[in-house]
């Protein structure tokens, strides 16, 4: 991915350097695989599956928040996401004016290490990133990027810039109404519907992320050879039906609610290809039509 002569967020905020604690994890690759079912059947996200599964893959004690003192790659990667997320806030802000929903607010990002207070509450680096809708905040902490590689075989840069663009999906969702109004739903929805909802949700972001792309790169210049095939990659590790085929052998379909992998790389390439937002509209469609 070309990042050279880009800018730097102003909304980015490093956290940094903060004392981490330890946790006892235990467990071969077969308490990884369960993990990472689990992890997607309680309702976690792409950072909460490769932050679980990275934690079991390292064993024993993990300690949180052990780069107190960034070293180079650390500061690539903070460079990194501080150029992706002033990426993003070029593109949504060029695209809520061209599509009539008003200004675009730039969600802030917090870099941290070990644990972080935001207001949707504390999280230890195992969550990995997540988008707080509570203070539309992104919270990543840069030893995710690092355990990648290790925990579901994806790296590259371009394939850490679709997870902050995911993240970033969540916030252009909150903007327009459909984050809450999908919650306001679930919450009365039996466990089967409130997953399907979620699945949407999810899959929403994804694309997303892909239109992000489209215009970062007609923007830009951005992608090189091999980034979309970095990002699919990724993508396709994190489908509910591919851990649950790791964890159990079969699938659970009824508590899916992220998509499967051949889901959610459609959507995150249909975003792509089309770079129009209005084009990814998972509520409407039959949910079999995903």
């Amino acid at each position: 991915m070309r990042l050279g002569g880009r800018r730097n967020s102003s909304n980015i905020h490093d956290r940094r350097g903060l004392s981490g604690r330890s946790v006892g994890i235990g467990g071969g690759i077969v308490g990884v695989i369960i993990l990472a079912a689990v992890t997607l059947f309680s309702g976690g996200g792409i950072g909460d599956v490769i932050g679980n599964v990275a934690g079991q893959l390292l064993g024993g004690n993990v300690e949180f928040g052990r780069s107190a003192e960034p070293d180079a790659e650390d500061q690539r990667l903070y460079d990194l996401a501080s150029k992706v997320l002033a990426g993003t806030e070029d593109v949504w802000t060029r695209e809520f004016r061209r599509q009539g929903w008003g200004d675009y607010e730039c969600p802030q990002m917090v870099i941290y290490t070990g644990s972080v207070n935001s207001a949707c509450g504390q999280a230890s680096s195992q969550v990995g990133p997540f988008y707080c809708s509570a203070d539309q905040t992104v919270y990543i902490d840069l030893d995710f990027f690092k355990d990648m590689q290790s925990s579901i075989g994806a790296s590259g840069d371009f394939a850490y810039a679709y997870v902050i663009a995911h993240e970033v999906g969540h916030h252009v969702q909150y903007l327009l109404g459909t984050l809450s109004d999908a919650h306001s739903e679930m919450a009365s929805m039996n466990e089967r519907d409130a997953n399907r909802m979620s699945v949407r949700l999810e899959l929403q972001a994804d694309f997303y992320a892909g239109v992000w792309a489209h215009q970062d790169n007609e923007m830009f210049s951005s992608i090189e050879p091999g980034d979309i095939e970095a990002a699919v990659n990724a993508a396709s590790k994190i489908g509910d039906d591919y851990l649950q085929r790791k964890a159990y052998g079969h699938e659970i379909p009824d508590a899916f609610n992220h998509g499967r992998s051949e889901q959610r790389v459609r959507w995150l390439t249909k975003g792509f290809e089309t770079g129009n937002p209005r084009e990814g509209n998972t509520f409407d469609l039959p949910y079999e039509q995903l």
